[in-house]
């Protein structure tokens, strides 16, 4: 009796095929189908029986990791050894384009008595074919590596060019190879930069803050945006070391972008002062304005129920007085004192010129540290050109560039806060005056109809410790060094030759 095992020597030789093709071959026609019938063909002709086909799609060959169909076919080999002996396939590259990874196969099947038959290729076991066969292995390698350089090049051309390679940012989109503003998120998050660069918010507000409009972001996702320089219009990348311009629409100006950062560089949670919360309560306008005139304890108020009404009083906080005031009192006599300290026309005209004056000296000093901030950004920036130029040339190691690149943008960033700070022209000096000669023409107007909070900034730049009620009376010990000489200007026309139409000299009002 014959056995099994003697029978399969006489029959035909048994083979398998592998055909694989990536999504760039798939759009170019080298279909899977193609590769299997030529494969067939050859086997056919060559006196092999095909026993399994491997499909591989839409994978590289650049490494045998992310093939399962190269991987699931090895390891078929494997388990049967003794029944294989050939795959077929329609090129060298097919199989890989490493020459090392592709010898490494070849070592495995040969191990296992299998040959690899390429279908358009010179392959076989005679010293010859096994050098042949090593040089097309060589030759698809180059072969992939020129494709690789010059994706690489065309990837940094790319950039040079001022189109990003990356993904676009939240707020923009890829369009037809462009970056361009994405209606849905854009204006939320330029709303993000502009509320940060208040220097009010820390990130993990700005966090709640967007999560309420409608987009949920985490901390460090924030934290990468708020330090992307893509949106002042800059492309950076982690490959090439130059800054270029970008072709997209900026988000934000450089100064808003690096004030941004010195905010968060600079936040300390050690040295932020909390300041006292003063709950406002418009039934009691002048509850921690007025105090005690015996222990200076402000005043609170409360309402107390009649018997046919409710009526609010004042009264000490530490009731070191037991006598309360009714708000009608302590309002009328709140207000007589304002009456007393309301400044005359012509004093108002000399706290509007003390202003401009002020306003324009301080100008022309902010001018120029402007202009001496701008001078240290373009050294700067000069100096990190320099940098990159010695990084590209070998000069400079890439952990060299990385540290003294560092340096440098610490200190663009010192030196765009500065120049950030000097930012006054965002204030109107004409609408300044406008609003000064409104609110203190008539303190007692402005007391009446100004909204608690203004109402008492305004009061306290005026009276820097508030007001002391003296039962019965409001008094005030301490007026504003500033606001005094105001008071002391009267209405009385000056003589001829003085061009201001002011009594008082701006030099006593600078004492």
């Amino acid at each position: 009796m014959i056995k099994q095992s003697s029978l399969i020597n006489f029959g035909p030789k048994k083979a398998l095929i592998y055909t694989r093709v990536s999504s760039e071959e798939q759009v170019e026609n080298f279909s899977l189908g193609t590769q299997e019938e030529i494969c067939k063909r050859e086997a056919s002709r060559r006196g092999y029986e095909i026993v399994e086909v491997f499909r591989e799609e839409g994978r590289s060959a650049k490494t045998i990791i992310g093939r399962p169909e190269l991987l699931k076919m090895l390891e078929y080999c494997q388990k049967n050894k003794k029944l294989i002996q050939a795959i077929f396939i329609y090129r060298i590259d097919r199989l890989s384009r490493q020459t090392q990874d592709y010898l490494a196969i070849r070592k495995k099947l040969f191990e296992l008595g299998i040959s690899i038959m390429s279908a358009n290729e010179p392959t076989g076991t005679s010293p010859s074919e096994v050098m042949l066969e090593t040089i097309l292995a060589s030759v698809a390698q180059n072969d992939n590596d020129v494709r690789s350089e010059r994706t690489r090049n065309g990837m940094r051309a790319r950039f040079l060019s001022g189109r990003a390679i990356n993904h676009a940012p939240l707020g923009y989109m890829h369009q037809g190879g462009y970056i361009l503003k994405d209606p849905k998120t854009f204006d939320i998050v330029k709303r993000a930069w502009d509320l940060m660069a208040t220097g009010t918010k820390s990130l993990n507000e700005m966090s709640v803050i967007m999560d309420g409009w409608g987009n949920k972001i985490e901390v460090n996702t924030l934290s990468r945006i708020f330090n992307n320089k893509f949106y002042m219009g800059i492309l950076t990348s982690r490959v090439y070391p130059e800054e270029v311009k970008g072709q997209h629409t900026p988000m934000i100006t450089e100064e808003q972008f690096y004030r941004v950062r010195a905010i968060i560089e600079g936040r300390d949670p050690s040295k932020l002062i909390i300041p006292h919360k003063t709950r406002d309560n418009t039934d009691f306008p002048l509850r921690v304005i007025v105090r005690c005139g015996k222990c200076d304890a402000p005043f609170t108020g409360a309402w107390s129920k009649g018997t046919h009404a409710r009526y609010g009083y004042y009264f000490c906080r530490k009731r070191c007085v037991t006598k309360s005031i009714a708000i009608g009192t302590l309002d009328k006599e709140f207000k007589e004192l304002l009456n007393k300290c309301t400044p005359t026309e012509q004093g108002i005209k000399l706290y509007c010129a003390y202003i401009q004056k002020a306003y324009k000296k301080k100008m022309a000093k902010l001018q120029k540290t402007k202009n001496a901030a701008d001078e240290e950004i373009q050294k700067l920036q000069a100096l990190r050109q320099v940098l990159i130029e010695k990084n590209l040339s070998g000069t400079y190691s890439d952990a060299i560039f990385r540290e003294q690149n560092a340096t440098i943008e610490s200190k663009i960033i010192a030196a765009q806060a500065a120049k950030n700070d000097a930012l006054i022209d965002k204030y109107d000096i004409d609408k300044i005056t406008a609003f000064i000669k409104a609110k203190f023409t008539n303190l007692e107007d402005t007391y009446t109809n100004s909204k608690l909070s203004p109402m008492r900034c305004l009061l306290r730049s005026i009276f820097l410790s508030g007001f002391k009620y003296q039962y019965p009376g409001c008094s005030n010990d301490t007026i504003s060094p500033i606001y005094q000489p105001i008071l002391q200007a009267d209405n009385k026309p000056l003589p001829h030759g003085d061009p201001t139409g002011i009594r008082i000299p701006v030099l006593r009002m600078r004492i």
